[in-house]
């Protein structure tokens, strides 16, 4: 496919020479388009230019731009050429005051001022002499250049020079294939061996991709090589075409060197950010290593709780990577730049308007961990949400409810409500459940207050010590309301233990015939709403063995 390729625009090149016809006249456009119009030191002059050579410069000025001018005498070069029957040697210069006409074989060809003298620094006589003789000899390799015998000899050259690029490009696959095959042989095998004895570590099947991609890289780089000097060398046989031969490496090469030059000149820039970069990291390291001490137990700081030891160390390393960002910012190459200012500017703006709501968030994280409201295990209440702290991010918080549900409340909204924390004190004496019921007058309340706490004691996950205590909270229209409290140090049990508490209140008042009138009644029953021991467990209920 590549030789088919390389031949036909072999062809191409070829049709293009004999199909002038020697003329010249509709191929020129190379010179013009990369020649004609070329500025010297920022002087308004052009360079006349014929197949890619500079023959001399010229001199403009608004009526007659310097541009026009040399376009004008390349074409009148161009048609002495074009005719054979011109001697391109019998010329002559003939002076017309302040000027000098240059005619060749009658024609004429350019006329020079003392201006286009000033650019060479040579008298007008000597740059006149010098131009003729510059244009003749121009002249003489134009026609020779486009004979038929060199055209000719240019087109089995580059017949050669294909045959010779297709072979080399078939090579080149060739010699990339057996290379390919005996690096899996010989390397792959070894590469797993890593993989075993790394314990994972070293993903077998990516460092062979990577070391495929080095030499898929070096074989495309040969590649494009290869086809760049076939094309160098085919378009400098032909005048046409000979511009661009000249050019086809700065194309390429220019952006490389320029990329190189701005490297070497950025270098004191890029050892120090280099440089800066390693004391960052090693201020971060030192710093992260005391709050990991600090958070361990190992280095104890007076009024400061272990809990803030790792959300510091996270504060503290935003603020030094940002004073380093601060203290880079001028020595980043192109910093200096309209470009990489507006970029800035938009990448600013842009998170300035999007990031609000993360910004509030994560401030919001910070500030709860060292408002100390609750810790990860804790049993909490955060507004309608109850459940046990599973995780507190920067950005929220999540929860892992009694129905095992993983709510995530964003800290903002943390931060704005009311949070109960239930195993704050739990840990220390207790957290105190309560439940209210409502008895009627006619039971002596001391009564009562005895069936709550027998009700506390069968209660398992309720202290003894504190001892559970009644509150008679109010006396209504109907019923006296007691509440019972007792402690409880698993907070996680909340639920179950008042689940617990109040079967064994309606078991106790049950087998001691006091009725609940919770809420209230309006008159008294003729029997009274209790469930007698024998009828505790009907069906499907079964009693323990």
């Amino acid at each position: 496919m590549r030789c088919t390729l390389l031949f036909l625009m072999s062809l191409l090149f070829t049709a293009t020479a004999w199909g002038d016809g020697g003329s010249g006249a509709a191929l020129h456009s190379p010179d013009v388009l990369l020649h004609e119009a070329a500025r010297d030191d920022g002087v308004m002059a052009a360079s006349v230019v014929l197949d890619g050579e500079t023959l001399f410069r010229v001199r403009g000025i608004s009526a007659a731009p310097a541009a026009h001018r040399a376009a004008n005498i390349r074409e009148a070069i161009i048609n002495l050429a074009n005719d054979a029957t011109l001697d391109a040697h019998a010329g002559e210069v003939v002076s017309g005051g302040d000027r000098i006409v240059i005619r060749i074989a009658g024609q004429r060809i350019a006329t020079l001022y003392p201006a286009d003298a000033a650019l060479e620094q040579v008298t007008l006589d000597v740059l006149a002499e010098a131009s003729m003789t510059r244009i003749a000899e121009a002249v003489d390799r134009y026609r020779e250049e486009r004979s038929h015998p060199r055209l000719l000899a240019s087109t089995g050259l580059l017949l050669a020079i294909t045959l010779a690029a297709g072979v080399l490009l078939y090579a080149v696959k060739a010699l990339f294939g057996w290379f390919n095959r005996l690096i899996e042989k010989a390397v792959r095998k070894r590469i797993q061996e890593i993989e075993r004895a790394s314990h994972r570590i070293i993903d077998a099947a990516q460092l062979w991709s990577w070391l495929g991609g080095v030499v898929r890289g070096i074989r495309a780089v040969a590649l494009v090589a290869i086809v760049l000097g076939w094309l160098n060398a085919s378009l400098g046989l032909y005048p046409w075409t000979r511009p661009f031969a000249s050019n086809l490496f700065h194309l390429i090469l220019n952006p490389l060197q320029k990329m190189g030059t701005g490297l070497l000149q950025s270098l004191p820039d890029l050892i120090f950010l280099v440089l800066l970069a390693i004391v960052v990291r090693a201020v971060l390291r030192a710093t992260k290593v005391f709050f990991e001490r600090v958070d361990r137990g190992r280095i104890r700081l007076e009024n400061f709780d272990r809990d803030w030891a790792m959300p510091t160390y996270r504060i503290m390393r935003i603020l030094v990577i940002a004073f380093a960002l601060v203290v880079a910012y001028p020595y980043i190459p192109g910093s200096e730049s309209e470009a990489f200012k507006g970029v800035s500017i938009f990448l600013g703006v842009v998170f300035s308007i999007g990031s609000s709501s993360f910004i509030a968030n994560m401030i919001a994280g910070y500030s709860l961990t060292y408002r100390g409201a609750f810790r990860e295990g804790d049993r909490v209440r955060i507004g309608d949400h109850m459940g046990e702290v599973v995780n507190v991010r920067a950005l929220s918080t999540q929860l892992r409810s009694p129905k095992n549900e993983d709510v995530n409340i964003p800290n903002s909204e943390v931060l704005g409500s009311t949070v109960v924390n239930y195993s704050s004190f739990s840990r220390e004496k207790g957290v105190i459940l309560h439940t209210d019921v409502g008895i009627g007058y006619d039971t002596p309340w001391r009564q009562v207050e005895a069936l709550l706490l027998m009700a506390a004691g069968r209660t398992d996950g309720l202290e003894a010590d504190p001892e559970p205590f009644v509150l008679q909270t109010q006396m209504g229209d109907f019923t006296v309301i007691y509440q019972l409290n007792a402690y409880c140090r698993d907070a996680t049990r909340m639920l179950q233990t008042y689940s617990e508490l109040h079967g064994h209140i309606q078991d106790v008042f049950n087998e001691h015939g006091v009725q609940i009138m919770s809420p209230h009644y309006e008159h008294d029953p003729e029997v009274p709403k209790v469930v007698p021991p024998e009828g505790w467990y009907p069906a499907p209920a079964k009693a323990p063995q």
